[in-house]
């Protein structure tokens, strides 16, 4: 008697071919709350960016002497969320016209900024700007940078996933949360829910 052959196996599905993206637009704490919310993006990590210290920290960066600007970089896959539709939320959840200010945070490490990857984001992040613009989106002139991505770091642990850690917080629950609720409300289709 010929032994019994082992079931076949599925085929594991590929890998999701995910992209990055790199967005300042104040604290990288509420960046980093609401792109964990959206549908196909599969990890977002605090960082700084486009600075020159070549150890940029948390206490450095905040000090304003790094050059470094407060960032997330977004890990998405495109085949379910498009470059365009991030720029989108970037540009809803934050202020594009004040410079190195968002609300109460002051600094240029707080500056408004589109860090790209390849000259096609590059392309598409010029293109929203002009679109807004053309549109009167804004009483005030856009004043969000452009660059490609340079001397990126990634935060310190405690950074990661600080809004889910730290809901009530008060920083959290009077400035991070309220930019969640927009998007949810501004995006419902896109918005994936809470991280878990």
């Amino acid at each position: 008697m010929l032994p019994a052959q082992p079931p076949p196996q599925p085929t594991p599905s590929p890998a999701p071919a995910v992209e990055p993206a790199t967005f300042a637009g104040g604290c990288f704490w509420c960046l980093e709350a609401v792109f964990l919310r959206m549908k196909g993006v599969v990890h977002v990590e605090p960082g700084y960016s486009n600075g020159d210290h070549p150890q940029p920290s948390y206490a450095l960066v905040c000090g304003g002497d790094t050059g470094h600007a407060e960032v997330v970089r977004v890990h998405f896959d495109p085949s379910v969320v498009s470059y365009r539709q991030l720029l989108a939320v970037l540009f809803r959840i934050h202020d594009p016209t004040t410079l190195n200010r968002q609300g109460h945070d002051v600094g240029s490490q707080y500056r408004s900024g589109i860090y790209t990857h390849n000259e096609a984001q590059a392309a598409a992040a010029r293109q929203a700007i002009a679109d807004l613009t053309a549109a009167g989106a804004y009483d005030r002139p856009i004043v969000t940078e452009v660059q490609p991505v340079a001397n990126y770091h990634v935060a310190e642990g405690e950074h990661h996933g600080y809004f889910d850690r730290n809901p009530y917080q008060g920083y959290c629950a009077m400035v991070v949360a309220p930019k969640v609720v927009a998007f949810e409300r501004s995006f419902p289709e896109w918005a994936a829910g809470a991280p878990g």
